[in-house]
C-alpha cells in the first residue's frame, strides 16, 4: 500500500460559520480571519494505492458550478486534483474508487463534471465506482431546509445514474468498523450531517485517520469548537469527545482535509483536556 496526499484546491469560508458559537478573539488567534472575515480552507483529499485498487477519498469542489457560485468561496493557490494526481503519476482514469465522507459539495463536486458539449452531467472518474452509505444518500437526496444548499443534484445524481454508485453497509454502531470491501475502517458520525463516514487506514505501523469535517482544522480542538454547519452540534460533542480522547491514547495520525496549514498532526491528554501534541507534513511521517 502507498499513500498520496491530493489536493484538491484552496478556498476561504466565513470564520464565523465555521467556529459557531465560538467568539472571533478565541477563533482567530488559531485561524486568522482577513478583511471579509473569511479563513484559509483547504480541500485535501487522499489517494490510496493497493495493487490493482486506486482509492481516492473526497474530491473537493469540482470547476463545473457557476462563476457566481465560486465568488462565494475566494478560491486561491493553483491546486487542483488533475495537477496533483500527475505529481504522483496517476491519471483521473486510473481511479477506481472514490469514497466520499460525505455528499456536501465541497467533499464530493469533483466526482462529477459537465459532458462533452455542456449539455448534461458524467462522472469525473469514468472508470471508478463512487462509495457512500444509504442512509446518507437517502439525507443528501431528499436533503433538510437547512442543509439543502450543500447537497447539489449536479453533484450527487449522476452517480446514480451512471450506475456506478455503490453503498457500504453500516455493521458497526458507535465505533469503527473494518470494511473489508475498500480495505479500511469507518467511523459514522452524525453531528455534522447525518451518516458521515470518517475513514481510518493501518499504513507504516501507524494507524491514520482521514478527518473530514470531524475535526476541521487544528482550530476546532476544543471540546466547544464546533462548527455552525453542523446540523446536531449538541451530537458533535460527544462523537468528538470520545474520538478525540482514543485518538490521544493510540497515537492516530490525523489527516486534516480541510486545515490549509497543517496536514497531519497528533493530539495529547491535557488539564484542559485534549490538545494538539505535534504537527507534521505528510511527507516527515510517511515518506
Amino acid at each position: 500500500m502507498r499513500l498520496y496526499p491530493v489536493e484538491a484546491g484552496n478556498f476561504k469560508l466565513d470564520g464565523g460559520a465555521m467556529f459557531g458559537v465560538v467568539p472571533k478573539s478565541l477563533w482567530n488567534r488559531t485561524n486568522p480571519a482577513d478583511s471579509n472575515n473569511m479563513i484559509d480552507i483547504a480541500a485535501r483529499c487522499l489517494l490510496i494505492e493497493e495493487g490493482d485498487r486506486l482509492t481516492l477519498i473526497d474530491t473537493g469542489m469540482g470547476d463545473k458550478q457557476s462563476d457566481k457560485f465560486f465568488s462565494y468561496y475566494y478560491q486561491w493557490g493553483d491546486d487542483s486534483i488533475d495537477k496533483s494526481l500527475k505529481k504522483h503519476g496517476f491519471h483521473r482514469d486510473d481511479i477506481t474508487d472514490v469514497f466520499m465522507t460525505h455528499l456536501h459539495f465541497d467533499h464530493c463536486g469533483g466526482s462529477i463534471k459537465w459532458n462533452k458539449d455542456r449539455t448534461g452531467y458524467e462522472p469525473a472518474f469514468k472508470n471508478a465506482r463512487f462509495w457512500s452509505n444509504k442512509d446518507h444518500w437517502e439525507w443528501a437526496t431528499n436533503p433538510n431546509a437547512r442543509e439543502k444548499a450543500s447537497f447539489l443534484k449536479e453533484n450527487i445524481l449522476p452517480m446514480q445514474e451512471s450506475g456506478q454508485l455503490e453503498f457500504i453497509e453500516r455493521t458497526a454502531q458507535n465505533s469503527f468498523q473494518k470494511d473489508s470491501e475498500l480495505g479500511f475502517g469507518v467511523l459514522f458520525v452524525d453531528g455534522h450531517t447525518d451518516k458521515q463516514m470518517i475513514p481510518h487506514i493501518d499504513y507504516k505501523g501507524k494507524k491514520l485517520v482521514f478527518m473530514a469535517d470531524l475535526l476541521p482544522t487544528v482550530g476546532h480542538i476544543p471540546l466547544p469548537y464546533v462548527m455552525g454547519y453542523d446540523t446536531r452540534p449538541l451530537l458533535t460533542l460527544p462523537e468528538k469527545k470520545k474520538f478525540l480522547e482514543t485518538a490521544a491514547d493510540e497515537n492516530f495520525y490525523l489527516f486534516m482535509e480541510h486545515d490549509a496549514h497543517n496536514e497531519v498532526i497528533t493530539l495529547k491528554h491535557t488539564e484542559k483536556g485534549v490538545r494538539l501534541d505535534e504537527i507534521y507534513t505528510f511527507d516527515e511521517i510517511f515518506n
